[in-house]
């Protein structure tokens, strides 16, 4: 259960898969609930698809009269609205146009300037946003905040652009496999939108990269823990470390420097450590192998897999 007041702007976020789209869809009456009610005081218009409402065989002007008949507008009331709402969406060229010759942007340009002007006590938009340009969905996004501020009108806003969410919206609503996870201030709900969906850094440590050098000493066993998570997989805010063995199978004596890079998925170099930024050198003393640790307070990389690199220098001289 959740209750939207009066001139609210809400941002509903979740996952792919977690009732966003679905939840509009049974506010704007497209499909019923199983079970369970929804209230809703108001006339409620809705932008859930690219050509939500749109019949592709008729023009764009056709279509937002249409649009307006089905809100309960007269056909005064709609001509009114109609230069207002062609500028804004700025398809006046195609006006005359079957909506079905139009590309996506330009359905959205149409349907978003339809939905807003069309005085809706309740405005639901979903992701479609997403399809217009730059330029419209910065006016989309000012739109909406009229409609809201200015007006007093009801904002229901799916999105996963969450600077966008945290720029519209003052309440959120997140959701997750289909049910209320949470609703509150919107900061919060983004903030714990987003520590879901990013506990994990994950390093693929079947692709260590290998620098061929001489084989005097070569690199064993990584592995790469926090607080309890192994196999390669490191949670994002908490310390990390690499453990990396060294195998000295000629029982050499001497200094080794160990330095190693981190990539993203795209091979661009995320970070560089090393034990020369410290002044520090591993001693071999002859032993089989040795086990190197590499410790961090917490590596705040941007989800995903990242490519982890080592390199072993060898020199029974080496020094700073």
């Amino acid at each position: 259960d959740f209750k939207v007041e009066q001139g609210d702007v809400v941002g509903i976020i979740g996952k792919n898969g977690a009732g966003k789209s679905t939840l509009l869809k049974l506010l704007s009456k497209v499909t019923g609930p199983t079970v369970g009610t929804i209230r809703a005081r108001g006339r409620i218009a809705s932008l859930l698809e690219v050509g939500t409402g749109f019949h592709q065989e008729m023009t764009g002007r056709e279509n937002i009269f249409m649009n307006g008949a089905i809100l309960g507008m007269t056909k005064h009331e709609i001509a009114a609205k109609l230069d207002e709402i062609v500028d804004f969406s700025g398809c006046e060229r195609y006006l005359d146009t079957p909506v079905k010759r139009y590309s996506s942007g330009m359905m959205v340009r149409l349907g978003f300037a339809v939905a807003a002007h069309l005085d809706p006590e309740i405005l639901v938009v979903d992701e479609v946003l997403a399809v217009g340009d730059a330029e419209f969905q910065k006016k989309a996004i000012g739109k909406m905040q009229d409609v809201s501020k200015g007006e007093g009108r009801t904002v229901l806003f799916v999105s996963h652009n969450m600077t966008a969410v945290k720029n519209l919206c003052k309440t959120g609503v997140l959701l997750q496999k289909g049910m209320l996870k949470a609703t509150g201030e919107i900061n919060d709900m983004v903030d714990l939108y987003l520590e879901e969906s990013r506990p994990i850094v994950g390093y693929d440590l079947t692709n260590v990269d290998a620098f061929e050098g001489s084989g005097a000493i070569r690199v064993g066993k990584v592995e790469v823990s926090s607080e309890g998570q192994a196999n390669g997989y490191v949670l994002n805010n908490k310390p990390v470390t690499i453990r990396v063995e060294v195998l000295n199978p000629n029982h050499l004596f001497g200094d080794v420097e160990v330095a190693g890079v981190i990539r993203n998925s795209e091979r661009t170099y995320v970070n560089y450590f090393g034990s020369r930024l410290k002044k520090t050198l591993i001693q071999l003393k002859g032993e089989d192998k040795i086990v190197v640790e590499v410790s961090f307070d917490s590596m705040p990389f941007t989800p995903g897999g990242y490519m982890l690199g080592l390199e072993l220098i060898y020199d029974k001289t080496l020094a700073f």
